[in-house]
């Protein structure tokens, strides 16, 4: 029974980190671009950013462990997150803040496309664990 409660509870932080990945990258950035000067968006999102990949870390964490004992496959999924988000916390953020500082705008375009296509590949694989609870 209680394997019952540990993977809901595991769905429930796995809808939460879906929900709020969707609502962030479409959302969120498109509202303060739209209602802010692109130069003032722009500072907002670079200090947003670390508290966004860290509130996906620490969901999809929590979840793996969650998940561990019930599910190891969407714990393997939710540590493809963890990773993969980690990595882009600390190597392709600061890289995309390098590019934009020093005027590289081809390397900005190329970066920045890497990291939207790493959190639609994050919610996607949300989406996987969520669907699976439905079969």
């Amino acid at each position: 029974m209680l394997d019952v409660y540990v993977r809901t509870a595991a769905l429930l932080i796995v809808a939460w980190l879906f929900g709020g990945m969707l609502l962030f990258s479409a959302g969120f950035a498109a509202f303060l671009f739209k209602n802010l000067p692109p130069a003032e968006a722009r500072v907002l999102i670079r200090k947003v950013f670390p508290s966004f990949y860290l509130f996906v870390i620490l969901l999809a964490g929590l979840a793996m462990a969650l998940f561990w004992s019930t599910d190891s496959f969407s714990a393997a999924l939710m540590a493809i997150i963890v990773l993969s988000t980690s990595a882009g916390r600390q190597l392709l953020m600061p890289a995309i803040n390098k590019a934009t500082d020093l005027g590289l705008r081809k390397r900005f375009v190329w970066l920045h496309g890497a990291s939207v296509i790493l959190t639609l590949g994050h919610i996607f694989i949300a989406a996987v664990v969520l669907s699976r609870a439905v079969n």
